[in-house]
Order: structure tokens, then sequence, then C-alpha cells
């Protein structure tokens, strides 16, 4: 598996080093409490790794790699696709327990961490949706969830982060006060947990103005920002008006975007992506759009937090 891996990532993960790896004595049950589907139990069983082969040294390196990095909002080397479509989940299973820690140390509840680290079952989940097969969508992506940096908090999920320079820019343009790099929260609309309504939304928001100052008392962000198709304003000419995308895409205002047609049609059409079926008004407009030769864009946008409650 060593040859597979890129230069850069093969020199951290010799750097870091092996890390002893313990994995849970009853996998299914800790699987399914990671809401791993029940149709990818049995393939997540049959790859499980065995000590003294090339996918035990990488795993106990991509383990360490995510544990000496717990907390901290700079990213390490992000882990590669990999042929082995479940590997990465045992690399999850074995940090399980390291951030579970970090979580009571910091008086995380239960219930957020939980649903936390559900995300990856969800995300194996997602993979199914996109490609008809088990496996884990974007294994870098749960990196974040697996080192203490996103929390599920009702629809949406946050992320400690630090603002771009970009964003930065249209804010003071806005005339408020920031500095690059300074805490933020970045959010994350899940699939699969339903409609994004404004009253879950508002919720969501409101639970995270309550949470990160509580349990992350040192950073203290003032801006929220979201990074998304979802916030392409060329929605607003095919969606109505009261749709629950065009009113979450006013809660921010535009920093900037770039053309990224692939995002939106993963998204939207999964595995059934090159067909591009008009089922719904949302897959009307995406599909629509492109047979007019035009083009979609990952937006970034920006909006103030609410208040912490007082008390």
């Amino acid at each position: 598996m060593r040859d597979l891996l890129p230069p850069a990532l093969l020199d951290h993960l010799e750097s870091v080093g092996p890390i002893e790896i313990t994995l849970p004595p009853d996998p299914v049950a800790e699987l399914l409490r990671l809401a791993v589907p029940h149709e990818d139990v049995a393939g997540v069983l049959a790859a499980r790794p065995r000590p003294g082969t090339e996918a035990w040294w990488l795993l106990e390196r991509c383990v360490h790699t995510l544990v000496s990095a717990m907390g901290e909002l700079d990213d390490p080397p992000q882990f590669p696709e990999l042929p082995d479509p479940y590997f990465y989940v045992y690399v999850y299973l074995a940090a399980a327990p390291h951030v579970r820690a970090y979580h009571r140390s910091r008086g995380i509840p239960d219930d957020v961490a939980s649903r936390t680290l559900a995300d990856l079952g969800r995300n194996m989940a997602v993979h199914r949706k996109r490609h008809g097969a088990g496996g884990l969508n974007a294994p870098f992506w749960l990196m974040l969830h697996f080192r203490g940096l996103i929390y599920d908090l009702g629809r949406l999920q946050f992320q400690r982060a630090g603002l771009g320079t970009r964003t930065a820019e249209a804010i003071r343009a806005e005339g408020l006060p920031c500095e690059p790099g300074e805490p933020v929260l970045s959010v994350h609309i899940p699939d699969f947990l339903g409609p994004m309504t404004p009253a879950a939304c508002d919720a969501a928001f409101d639970r995270a103005a309550e949470f990160f100052p509580r349990y992350f008392p040192e950073e203290k962000p003032r801006y929220a920002v979201c990074h998304s198709w979802l916030l392409d304003d060329q929605l607003a000419g095919y969606l109505p008006e009261e749709s629950n995308i065009i009113r979450f895409q006013r809660r921010f205002r535009q920093a900037y975007r770039h053309e990224n047609d692939g995002g939106i049609v993963a998204f939207v059409f999964g595995a059934d992506g090159p067909d591009l079926p008009r089922r719904t008004n949302l897959e009307r407009a995406v599909g629509d759009h492109l047979r007019a030769g035009r083009t979609w864009h990952l937006t970034s946008g920006w909006t103030t937090l609410p208040e912490a409650p007082a008390g």
C-alpha cells in the first residue's frame, strides 16, 4: 500500500511513526454505534487489517496522524483514496477512543459527541448513493470529526476553523472588523437529515452560539462562513423564492466563488449524475442549467454569529 501514497504523505507517515492500535473487541456493536449501514457491516468485518501486513503498517501511522493533531486547527496531510473501500473505517474505529477522550476533556455532551462521530456511517451512505457500492466517501473529510474540529448541532454541523484571507477582505469591505486567521465557524449541511427548514437552521445557529463559547471559550468566533454549491445565487433563477435553499442563501453575504459543476452534480444526483434526472425542482434546475451550457459555482459566504445567551 505504501507505493500508492503520494511522496509527501509517505514522508509524513514515516516521520510520525506508529502508535499502538486497539480495535474494539465487539466491532459490530461499535460499527452500529457509528451508524455504519447494515449492508456494509459484513464488508467492513472482512476488510479488517492484520498485524504484520502493509495495511497494519499504514493503519498505525494514519491513526497516529489523527491523534497527534487532536484539537488543532492546522491540518496534517490528507488521507488519499485507496483501492480498499473500507480501510479508513478501521482508521476511525481505532481513533474513536482518542477523540472521545478529547470530547470528555472538554466536557462535550455525549449526545453531541455521538451524533458527530455518527457522520462516519452517514458518509458511507453517501458513498453508496453516489457510487452504487459500499465504501467511505471522501475519507479525508472525517479527519475533521475525529480530531475534534466538527460538531453536529442539529440540522447543521459547525467546524472550528480560521478565517480565510479572501473572506476577511469581503467582511472588511462591509465595514466590519476582522483579521485573517481569527477563529470562525465553518457551516456544513449533512445529507440525510431531512429538510433544511429555516426553523431547523435557526435552532442549529442558536445552539452553536451557546455551544462554542461554553466548550471552547478561548476562541470567541464572531463570524460563520460557508463554502457550498448551495450558496450559488444562480439557483434563485430556478427555485421558488421561499424554498429552503433560497432562504438558507439569505443568511450569508457572498465573499467569492469559482466554477465547480462536479460538486453540485455529485451532491444532487449521486450515482445518477450522468443521466441528470428531473424528479425534483432542484434536479430540474441543476440539469437544465447544465444542458443550456452554463456553469455552476462553489460559493463562499459569511455571516455574523448570534450572540451567546446571557449566563
